[in-house]
């Protein structure tokens, strides 16, 4: 019998549970053995085997009868946490005593260390018995993948983010649904900000990459700044300025990501650094509200649609991705390919590398599918292009 172990990492978004339930269904059928490890790759660092509680928190036995339900939902049924265990900043107190590759870094004159605790990571897939890993998350969620597929463990991936910036895949989960999520929640507020005859600046996820604010920007006609293009502030705001005179309500709308900017801004953050790095961006919105407000006197909304928009249950795109996503997995399984990625290449279903995390996420080619001059999405020449607008190189097959 197989036993499979399967687990979600970093943000929540909607289809996750469709994935999971599809895995655990067809598992099943075939008469595997289905895992979940609760909290992603915490579950993998911090599970004690050797104490029943520790182990009936983070590792969950996955029958149809308690996934049955769970895709109605949004969210994650097994949890999530940002870890990476690569670089945990502490040990686990059950194993302390126990002896981890250090690393030692000083940033803005504070010493840091980091323990490489794959080694604890590995011993509990052997004793836990699983002999493929099904990991769906993120750029860095899958980068910790990649180590363990360096390190021989069976891996299959399955990709994740409603910032759609994960290489070798032009969709991830959770993207149309946080499109879907945006535009609604644009067009709900137009009342309020032609009401009040305001300039409305709508601020959207993208610390590296502008899909979500440019696919949003495309499908309600408004203007976006994205992190691959810093635009010209001067420019910038005459334009939505001229928008708003322009039209017969006086409103005008642009929407940013959290990692746009413009020339001359040096980007802020705040906070102390995740596992992965990142430390979370001051409100870009926020900041070019002032200098609206600063350089023509006009009057602003500002609205943060970050967190509602992984929010709730996964629109059709995601949920019919999720559930095919989680069926390409078992096929993979049933045909002995591991440490491959499910992805939409061209437009099509395809199972690719996982990627590499050196190459860091993928990003928007401004050329083609982002018009400079007009800060808009680029509307021209779209024959023969796959549903979602942008074509990747094919990747080696596995």
């Amino acid at each position: 019998m197989k036993r499979i172990g399967i687990l979600t990492g970093g943000g929540d978004v909607p289809g996750l549970n469709s994935v999971i339930k599809s895995v655990v269904y067809g598992g099943t059928w075939h008469g595997w053995d289905i895992i979940g490890i609760r909290r992603g790759w915490e579950g993998m660092t911090h599970v004690n085997l050797d104490d029943p509680l520790s182990k009936a928190h983070y590792i969950l036995p996955l029958t149809r009868e308690n996934t049955r339900t769970i895709d109605r939902t949004g969210g994650t049924y097994l949890h999530t946490s940002r870890t990476n265990p690569s670089k945990m900043k502490a040990i686990p107190t059950f194993l302390a005593g126990r002896s981890f590759p250090e690393t030692h870094k000083t940033v803005n004159g504070v010493s840091t260390t980091v323990y490489d605790m794959t080694s604890q990571v590995l011993s509990n897939i052997e004793r836990l018995g699983i002999d493929h890993l099904v990991v769906i998350g993120g750029d860095d969620t899958l980068s910790y993948a990649s180590r363990l597929d360096r390190e021989g463990v069976k891996v299959i991936a399955i990709p994740k983010t409603m910032d759609n910036d994960v290489r070798n895949t032009e969709y991830c989960i959770g993207f149309s649904t946080a499109i879907t999520r945006a535009m609604a929640a644009i067009e709900r507020q137009l009342t309020t900000v032609g009401s009040h005859e305001r300039i409305g600046l709508f601020r959207v996820f993208g610390r590296d990459a502008g899909f979500t604010a440019l696919y949003t920007a495309y499908v309600t006609s408004i203007r976006c700044a994205i992190p691959e293009y810093p635009v010209e502030l001067d420019r910038f705001i005459d334009l939505i300025v001229a928008d708003k005179k322009r039209n017969p309500s006086n409103y005008s709308l642009a929407i940013l990501s959290e990692g746009a900017t413009w020339q001359g801004r040096v980007p802020r953050e705040y906070g102390e650094p995740d596992a992965y790095g990142h430390r979370k961006k001051v409100n870009v919105a926020e900041d070019l509200s002032d200098e609206v407000r600063k350089r023509t006197g006009e009057e602003t909304v500002v609205s943060d649609l970050t967190y509602d928009l992984r929010s709730g249950e996964p629109d059709f795109m995601d949920k019919l991705v999720s559930i095919t996503f989680g069926n390409m997995a078992l096929d993979c399984l049933q045909e002995g390919k591991t440490n491959v990625m499910m992805a939409i290449v061209h437009g099509c279903y395809d199972r690719v590398p996982i990627p590499d995390p050196k190459l860091g996420p993928r990003h928007v080619d401004v050329a083609s599918m982002y018009n400079a001059e007009r800060f808009r999405p680029n509307y021209n020449d779209k024959l023969w292009l796959p549903i979602f607008l942008s074509r990747l190189e094919s990747p080696t097959r596995p």
